[in-house]
């Protein structure tokens, strides 16, 4: 039987809460997104979120502004997203804090490690927003950097796939699904997933990465139970 995690950081795409609509919030998903959250906090697991703001704003691609400032608007962006998923857990029941990396002072606390483990050792969800604070980073890279930040076991990265693929599955129907994979072979296989600055950190700190299909209900509980859902990236394979 598979040992449990108990306590994981979550990174969740800010393209996942916009569901079919493909921008903006759809209450109905981060409602359901919620659901899925507050299943496992009820079982006593420790939960850090990262979420990005592509259905906001994707930084890099900001047209008219400079890469510095269009990354600030992603930062900015991911607070928006991490407020909502806030007061949807606070809707059902679970204690959730929004700390950001950059001062909001009326969005949330201003995240430092120690604050955000005191916080998950006293029930809350914590929800890591403004990406790492700098620009030129992704949240992948963030959600990285926060994991070790706050001592969690696994970083579980939710997508719309159920793992890690040589190619895109979604134009490939022959594309492989890699069950266990080094994050050194990530690198080397350029593989999409994840940014190569996410998978060199991932490696240097020995921190495994379980990619799965968040559309599926139950597969984040499964997750944490330690059950082989999706791909996972680790040392050694």
């Amino acid at each position: 039987m598979p040992k449990p995690y108990q306590r994981v950081l979550l990174k969740l795409s800010g393209q996942v809460l916009a569901g079919v609509k493909q921008s903006g919030i759809d209450p109905e998903i981060t409602g359901s997104i919620a659901d899925e959250i507050a299943e496992v906090h009820a079982s006593g697991v420790q939960i850090g979120i990262v979420i990005g703001g592509g259905n906001i704003m994707r930084g890099a691609s900001a047209k008219g502004v400079s890469r510095v400032a269009g990354d600030t608007m992603g930062m900015l962006a991911t607070v928006i997203n991490s407020i909502a998923l806030a007061e949807s857990l606070g809707a059902r029941g679970v204690a959730a804090q929004v700390l950001t990396a950059v001062h909001i002072d009326r969005a949330g606390k201003l995240f430092t490690p120690s604050g955000a483990v005191s916080l998950l050792e006293s029930g809350s969800v914590v929800i890591i927003a403004g990406g790492t604070g700098n620009p030129f980073f992704t949240t992948d890279t963030a959600a990285a950097l926060r994991c070790a930040e706050i001592h969690a076991e696994v970083l579980l990265k939710a997508t719309k796939v159920d793992g890690v693929y040589d190619s895109d599955p979604e134009k490939n129907p022959k594309a492989i699904r890699f069950a266990s994979i080094t994050h050194a072979e990530a690198l080397s296989k350029k593989l999409k997933v994840m940014d190569a600055t996410a998978f060199s950190f991932c490696r240097e700190h020995d921190i495994p990465i379980i990619i799965f299909n968040l559309r599926k209900r139950g597969n984040l509980r499964k997750c944490i139970e330690g059950n082989n859902i999706g791909s996972i990236v680790k040392t050694g394979g």
